[in-house]
């Protein structure tokens, strides 16, 4: 049946060619994990625009974040929407530093993530969902940023649509996953396509026209004041922040040890899901931070100096993660490295790295304000 908000003039199909893939892999030479700087980087190169990742992890915050729980082993610390107060806060910023304006749309029959959603302001149904995806992908030619479509609700590329709107076309880190996508369909080009996507679709960011940006030198100033501020604010609802997500992750690492005692692969793997998703919001972070704030202090001699110490100090926090991954066996999700994070040796002698990091995360926090004073 012919969805009523689709103008009789638009096709029932229709597709953006060669939008450039997001994967948790590493693809053309680069690895960049995070969905939603990955997305939007994805989108605004199939618009013709350019903005390196590295600008959009460090303007939306997610270069500088760490979050834990410190009441149970969480899969959501990684999320974006639960990185600041107001949910959308980092992809606002990250929007203003490409010079986009953007409207937000949240499912309004989605609720599983009820402590977030509750707090967006415009709901849709699937008929507003539908017409708005197909008037920013046929009428203005323009992929559409949405949350979820394929496994949790993160950040996923729309880049077409079938079926009159019923079937999403695109890219998603969890499409090649089984798990979040039994039946796999695929596009000729990869793309996935998706049926029923409403009910897994938190909601949908429609990008909007360029709008002037604030000079370069307000950009950066904002960015760097943000960075301190998601470094150094404690608690962000019930998680742990910053340099306390730090203290609390190591701690439930030599807390937890009745957690660990278990032959239950499935549970264990959860474990190490956790931990590896901290690992990596700082390996990945930090290496990306190190880089953007290098990026500004060549653009801005006067404050080169802290910039590139901070800088320094990233890029050691990524070296620390490493030497964690070589503690479990590598990089990877494997059954080896979870039994090896379940031994309470290895733990003991992850804890103190941890703990390392954070201090480095601290000594370049210092630093960044050097560079604002």
């Amino acid at each position: 049946m012919r969805n009523p908000m689709l103008s009789d003039t638009r096709p029932h199909r229709h597709v953006i060619d060669g939008a450039p893939s997001v994967s948790f892999y590493p693809h053309d030479g680069k690895v960049e994990l995070c969905p939603f700087p990955a997305c939007l980087k994805s989108c605004l190169e199939t618009m013709g625009e350019q903005a390196p990742y590295e600008t959009i992890m460090g303007a939306s915050g997610a270069a500088f974040r760490l979050l834990w729980n410190p009441n149970e082993w969480d899969g959501g610390n990684v999320d974006l929407l639960v990185m600041a107060e107001e949910p959308l806060e980092p992809h606002r910023r990250a929007f203003e530093a490409v010079g986009h304006s953007f409207a937000f749309m949240a499912n309004a029959a989605y609720r599983q993530i009820p402590a977030v959603t509750k707090r967006f302001q415009q709901f849709a149904s699937h008929d507003t969902l539908v017409a708005q995806i197909v008037a920013s992908l046929y009428d203005r030619q323009r992929p559409v940023l949405a949350l979820g479509v394929i496994g949790p609700p993160e950040c996923s590329l729309v880049t077409g649509y079938d079926d009159a709107g019923e079937v999403l076309i695109g890219w998603s880190f969890f499409q090649d996953m089984p798990e979040f996508n039994p039946d796999g369909e695929r596009e000729p080009s990869g793309y996935f396509r998706k049926r029923d996507w409403f009910a897994d679709t938190a909601g949908i960011f429609v990008m909007g026209d360029k709008v002037e940006p604030p000079s370069q030198e307000e950009i950066d100033r904002k960015a760097l004041a943000w960075a301190l501020h998601v470094a150094r604010t404690p608690k962000v609802h019930q998680r742990c922040n910053g340099f306390d997500a730090y203290t609390a992750w190591a701690t439930a690492l030599l807390r937890d040890a009745d957690a660990f005692a278990t032959n239950d692969l499935d549970r264990l793997f959860w474990l190490y899901a956790a931990h590896n998703d901290a690992m990596t919001m700082v390996a990945e972070g930090r290496w990306y931070a190190s880089l953007f704030l290098a990026n500004i202090a060549r653009d801005a001699p006067r404050m080169a100096a802290p910039l590139l110490r901070a800088a320094s100090c990233y890029a050691a926090e990524h070296d620390l993660m490493w030497k964690i991954w070589s503690m479990v066996g590598g990089a990877g999700f494997t059954a080896t490295q979870v039994r090896n994070l379940a031994n309470a040796e290895v733990r003991s002698r992850i804890a103190p790295l941890i703990l390392q990091a954070r201090d480095k995360d601290c000594e370049a926090a210092d630093y960044i304000e050097r560079a604002l004073a």
